[in-house]
C-alpha cells in the first residue's frame, strides 16, 4: 500500500508539473469563449442581411427554366426533348432567388443562372469580387485592398476548405477587417476583424488548440485533445484519490491534524480536494465534446425530411414573377431573397425580407451540443402560397405533423405529442433564436428517439436519442453548468 501511495504521488506530481500550465489554459480561455464566442463567422442571415434588395421586376425566367439551364450548362444530355431536367441537381436540392452582382439570379444545386437573360455564371472576375468585397463591407472600392488568391485554408478558413479558392482583402475601415470570396460563386466565405481576431487568439484558439499547423494534420490534432483531455482525467483522479488516502483519522477528530501538509501543500491538499472534482467533471466533459466513445455515435429512429414535404419539388408549378402581384403581397417592404419549397404537398415561396435596423448584426449563438438543432426565428420570413400568391400565417396543424409520422413509420408508437411553448432541457437557446412553439414528438423505438418539429414551416429543427440526452446532461451540464 505504501509503495503504491508514492506511486500516485510520483504520477501525480509529474502529471501536474507537464499538463497544470495546459489545463489553466483551458480554464482561463473558457472564461473568454463564455463571452466572446467561438472562431468569426460568416452566417446565413448576415450574407443575406449584406445583400442588395431583389429587384423582381427584372426577373425574366421561371424557375423551371433556370433549372433547365443549370442542369444543360453540366450535362448536355441531362434534358429531355422539352429541355426539362431528366436529372435532380446537386446542393441540397435548393433553389433561391437573390441578387448577385446587381442582378437577380437562381442559385439551383449549387449553380448561378441569372434570371434577366439566362446566363450562367462560370467565375467573378477579380474587378467584380472587389466589387462584391466593398458592398459586403459597406465601405467605396477605393478602400478595399486585394491581398492575395488562397489555394490552401489559413488560420481563418481552416473550415472553406470546399471553398477554395478565396480571393483575401483587407477593408480600411477602421476595423481590420478582411475578407475571403469565393471566386466561383462570389459569395464572402469569411470575414473577420481586427476585435474578432484578438478574442480567438486568447479564447478559441488555445482553447481547443486550432493553430494553423496543427489543426491541419486532423488525425494529429485530435489525438493530441482527447490524449490531453484523458491525462488531464486521470491527473484529477489521482489528486482526489490522494485526498482521501492522505488524509488522517485522529482521536479525537482535530481538521488541523488530519491533514499531514503545511504551508502551501497544506494550501494545496484543500483546493485540491475542492476543486479537484470540477477539474475532473470539466475534463471529462471536455473529452465528450470529441466523441471519442462509439456510443456517442448511435444513432435514433431515421425519418426522412420528405415526410412533410410529400415529394421532391416541382419547378413547373412556381411561375416567374410577376412584379404587380408580388407588390400586392410585400406591402412595400424589400426583400433579400425567396426560396422555393414543397411543404404537405404543396408549393410555396420562402420570402426573406429586408430585416429592421435593430435586428441586423444580431450576433448568431453558438451552441455546441451532441446533436444539432436547426432553424431559426425569422420575423421577416413569409410563406407565400405559389399559386395563389396568398400569405400563410397559420401554424400547420399538429394533426397533420402527427399524421404524416405516423404514415412514415406505422410500426413504431408514438408515446406523446405536445406543442411546447417554452424550451425544454434538451431543445433550447440561450437567446431564443430557435422557433417557438415547437412540437415534440416521443417514439416508443429501443432508441427512445425524439423529434422537434416546426409547425410554421413543417419542417424538422432537431432529432435525438436516449444517449444524445445522456451526453447532453454529461457534456453541457458538467462543462457549462447549462
Amino acid at each position: 500500500m505504501s509503495l503504491l501511495r508514492k506511486l500516485l504521488i510520483l504520477a501525480h506530481r509529474y502529471l501536474g508539473i507537464v499538463l497544470s500550465l495546459l489545463a489553466v489554459i483551458w480554464f482561463a480561455t473558457g472564461i473568454v469563449m463564455m463571452y466572446a464566442g467561438g472562431m468569426p463567422e460568416v452566417t446565413a442571415q448576415m450574407r443575406r442581411d449584406r445583400l442588395p434588395n431583389l429587384d423582381l421586376s427584372r426577373v425574366r425566367l421561371s424557375p423551371a427554366e433556370a433549372a433547365t439551364v443549370a442542369v444543360s450548362s453540366t450535362d448536355s444530355s441531362a434534358v429531355d426533348s422539352n429541355g426539362r431536367p431528366t436529372r435532380r441537381l446537386g446542393g441540397g436540392g435548393r433553389v433561391l432567388l437573390r441578387t448577385v452582382m446587381d442582378r437577380p439570379a437562381y442559385r439551383v444545386g449549387g449553380i448561378t443562372v441569372f434570371a434577366d437573360t439566362g446566363d450562367v455564371l462560370d467565375e467573378v472576375s477579380p474587378a467584380q469580387i472587389r466589387t462584391i468585397a466593398s458592398r459586403f463591407a459597406r465601405v467605396p472600392e477605393e478602400r478595399v485592398t486585394y491581398v492575395r488568391t488562397l489555394t490552401s485554408t489559413d488560420q481563418w478558413t481552416l473550415t472553406q476548405g470546399r471553398a477554395l479558392p478565396l480571393h483575401k482583402f483587407t477593408v480600411d475601415d477602421g476595423k481590420g477587417t478582411e475578407l475571403y470570396v469565393q471566386s466561383e460563386s462570389g459569395d464572402v466565405a469569411m470575414m473577420t476583424t481586427r476585435r474578432s481576431r484578438m478574442l480567438a487568439w486568447i479564447g478559441t484558439i488555445p482553447h481547443w488548440m486550432y493553430f494553423e499547423g496543427l489543426r491541419k494534420r486532423q488525425l494529429f490534432w485530435y489525438r493530441f485533445m482527447v490524449w490531453t483531455s484523458e491525462a488531464v482525467c486521470v491527473l484529477a483522479m489521482f489528486g482526489l484519490i490522494l485526498a482521501v488516502t492522505q488524509f488522517r483519522k485522529t482521536r479525537p477528530f482535530r481538521l488541523a491534524k488530519a491533514i499531514p501538509y503545511a504551508g502551501w501543500m497544506r494550501w494545496h491538499y484543500i483546493t485540491g480536494a475542492f476543486f479537484g472534482v470540477f477539474t475532473l467533471t470539466w475534463a471529462f466533459s471536455g473529452l465528450l465534446s470529441l466523441e471519442p466513445f462509439e456510443w456517442t455515435n448511435a444513432t435514433g429512429l431515421p425519418i426522412s425530411r420528405e415526410v412533410f414535404t410529400g415529394g421532391p419539388m416541382e419547378l413547373t408549378r412556381f411561375p416567374a414573377p410577376d412584379p404587380t402581384e408580388w407588390a400586392r403581397v410585400l406591402n412595400g417592404r424589400a426583400i433579400k431573397e425567396i426560396e422555393l419549397a414543397r411543404i404537405q404537398d404543396e408549393h410555396y415561396y420562402i420570402v426573406r425580407q429586408a430585416p429592421d435596423a435593430a435586428a441586423e448584426g444580431q450576433r448568431a449563438e453558438r451552441l455546441h451540443q451532441p446533436y444539432s438543432v436547426s432553424g431559426s426565428v425569422e420575423p421577416d420570413r413569409l410563406l407565400v402560397a405559389a399559386d395563389t400568391l396568398e400569405v400563410r400565417r397559420q401554424p400547420f396543424s399538429t394533426e397533420s405533423l402527427v399524421a404524416r409520422l405516423k404514415e412514415a413509420v406505422p410500426d413504431v408508437p408514438i408515446v406523446e405529442a405536445t406543442t411546447l411553448a417554452d424550451y425544454d432541457s434538451y431543445y433550447y437557446s440561450r437567446g431564443r433564436q430557435t422557433p417557438l412553439p415547437v412540437l415534440r414528438v416521443k417514439f416508443g423505438d429501443p432508441a427512445g428517439t425524439w423529434y422537434y418539429i416546426d409547425p410554421a414551416t413543417s419542417q424538422i429543427v432537431s432529432q435525438l436519442h436516449r444517449l444524445n440526452r445522456v451526453e447532453r446532461w454529461l457534456y453541457n451540464g458538467l462543462h457549462s453548468l447549462d
